[in-house]
């Protein structure tokens, strides 16, 4: 508010000041004619008005902020233009650990991870399941470079080799456990494909990522890779499993990494190449009569994309029907439908029950021993 009141000010300050240079400016040639200077006289007051008026107006613009009121600086423009060339030139900057940045309590910071997960953890076990042996090698291969000597120095962690080895082979007994719990009619295979798919790098390392694991987690390289990821959320397993025991590990293990096949497809974890051969296999088994495929409906069968709709009949009965663009490739998909009916994995089967109720205790205690 004072700064309009300021500027309001200065413009009629300056407007009086024209009011009484023009009074000047007229009056001049009646006073020059008396005296018989009209002309010099009237040019020497315009000159002296003018300049007055110059300087007065330099002055009043001087005490404005005007540069204020745009919030504006002009080095702005050449400074962001030089460093978004920078930036284009160089690329981005590499990224920079947790630990490398301010505001960053390490011991603080591993107590709130088991917090945040609800778990009892030691805190000794829990601080070495984050140690990966990379991160050892790195370190003594620093000291050396800068000529620390290594026994005076030597470095008193332990790697978490020994807890990734424990908790990779209880999350891969439990999981299979789950699995057969969960799809009784799903072969051995099957099992094995889900299995491996759960333990992958590539899962474990989302599900650590979206845990934290990746800013607690001491590496050679960052970003952590995915390997590393994996060992060090398996070493976690591991220390869960001592520090509370195989119950509450099934648990973890169940929110966490079984989850991850909500809205998965069976085929999309488990590779069949022949799945009318597998067909063929299963109703064997079952002493059922062999699959018979029919085609059953099609459209633009003379086109550039073609629909066929083929159907696997068994005893009469209609199994499964799939489209394809193909004969051979609808037959195919008819029989992936088939198997999803015959495993119970289909798209509208029962959800996963992940109440507390749902983990038994006859399943846990033999996955334990």
């Amino acid at each position: 508010m004072g700064r309009f009141v300021f500027v309001s000010m200065a413009t009629r300050a300056e407007s009086r000041l024209v009011v009484s240079c023009r009074t000047l400016l007229a009056a001049a040639p009646a006073r020059a004619a008396v005296r018989g200077e009209g002309k010099m006289a009237a040019g020497f007051l315009l000159n002296r008005g003018v300049l007055t008026l110059g300087i007065h107006s330099q002055r009043l613009c001087r005490s404005v902020p005007l540069l204020q009121v745009r919030e504006k600086k002009r080095w702005m423009k050449a400074y962001t233009f030089l460093m978004a060339k920078k930036l284009k030139l160089e690329g981005p900057p590499p990224p920079k650990p947790r630990w490398q940045q301010p505001n960053w309590d390490y011991h603080a910071e591993v107590q709130a991870f088991s917090v945040r997960l609800q778990e009892n953890f030691s805190l000794e076990l829990l601080k070495t399941a984050f140690i990966n042996p990379c991160y050892l090698r790195a370190e003594r291969e620093r000291r050396e470079q800068l000529g620390v000597d290594s026994e005076s120095t030597a470095l008193s962690l332990k790697d978490n080799v020994q807890l990734r080895n424990s908790g990779e082979r209880f999350a891969k007994s439990f999981l299979s456990d789950w699995c057969r719990a969960n799809f009784p009619r799903l072969p051995v295979v099957g099992v094995e494909s889900i299995v491996g798919n759960l333990t992958s790098a590539a899962t474990v390392s989302h599900v650590a990522r979206n845990l934290g694991v990746e800013d607690l987690s001491m590496s050679a390289d960052f970003p952590v890779p995915d390997e590393v990821l994996r060992s060090t959320f398996m070493a976690l397993i591991g220390a869960l499993k001592e520090s509370s025991g195989a119950e509450r590990t099934g648990f973890f293990l169940r929110d966490f990494l079984s989850t991850q096949l909500i809205g998965k497809d069976l085929f999309d974890l488990w590779t069949v190449v022949d799945p009318m051969g597998l067909l063929v296999e299963e109703l064997t088994e079952r002493k059922c009569p062999l699959p018979e495929p029919r085609l059953i409906r099609a459209a633009g069968a003379s086109t550039v994309l073609p629909l066929y709709f083929v159907g696997l009949y068994s005893d009469q009965k209609l199994l499964a029907q799939g489209p394809g663009e193909t004969l051979v490739g609808a037959e195919e998909e008819a029989a992936r439908v088939a198997l999803r009916k015959l495993y119970g994995f289909t798209e509208n089967r029962r959800p996963f029950d992940f109440s507390p109720q749902q983990l038994q205790q006859p399943l846990l205690q033999s996955v334990s021993n």
